[in-house]
């Protein structure tokens, strides 16, 4: 079930980014492995829980029942169409709230859980972003993320920053090299559990994970 988005998403997007990515990263971001990583991720969710970053729906056949509502951030219209079978089939209401999520159109300490999935390494500026997340939290509510980013072996890391530049334009603005827990301690949210680890599936450049939940204090 769905209900209107009250906020369009942002036109400043190129053609690109706008309409090829999604329907590449609907099909990239649905195999095995994520799904596995996506079932993990989303087990303790319940109530109403804030996506930042909802894509093409790919969490929702994972959420528990005790999910009630999602309210999504998401900042290209393609995706959301893209997700219209899995809007239509989610037991929970997909409510589309805005499009950027460095303004979340929500009240302080409003929400107790937030869901963000391989989002953060595409936002323009992802501590903005962080500090709206630990704004609407409630105290000891929590986000629960999964992210790729940059690499501890040295010389992986080396490559990352090489190849960013030009794998963000390509990638339509995603990062290889984010260092997570920095981000997330830098906008007052304190991480309570955090598993790193290089997929199966993806090169090294693009595999080390992070996978945790963060609580704001």
């Amino acid at each position: 079930m769905t209900t209107a988005s009250v906020a369009p998403p942002r036109p400043d997007r190129s053609w690109w980014a706008r309409t090829i990515h999604p329907w590449l990263l609907n099909r990239v971001m649905d195999t095995a492995e994520t799904r596995d990583i996506r079932a993990r991720v989303c087990a303790p969710l319940a109530g109403d829980v804030l996506e930042v970053g909802f894509g093409t729906g790919h969490n929702l056949p994972f959420l528990p029942d005790a999910v009630d509502r999602v309210l999504a951030v998401e900042p290209l219209e393609r995706g959301v169409a893209l997700a219209a079978d899995r809007i239509a089939a989610s037991s929970a209401e997909v409510e589309l709230i805005g499009a950027d999520a460095r303004r979340l159109p929500l009240p302080d300490a409003s929400v107790d859980t937030v869901l963000c999935t391989w989002s953060l390494c595409s936002i323009d500026d992802p501590l903005p972003a962080a500090r709206e997340i630990a704004r609407v939290l409630r105290p000891g509510g929590h986000l629960h993320v999964v992210e790729h980013g940059r690499s501890p072996e040295p010389g992986v890391a080396r490559w990352q920053r090489r190849l960013d530049p030009l794998w963000s334009r390509v990638a339509a603005g995603c990062h290889l090299d984010r260092d997570l827990p920095p981000l997330l301690e830098g906008a007052g949210l304190c991480v309570e559990s955090l598993d790193t680890y290089y997929t199966d599936s993806e090169p090294r450049l693009l595999g080390w994970t992070f996978e945790g939940r963060a609580r704001r204090g």
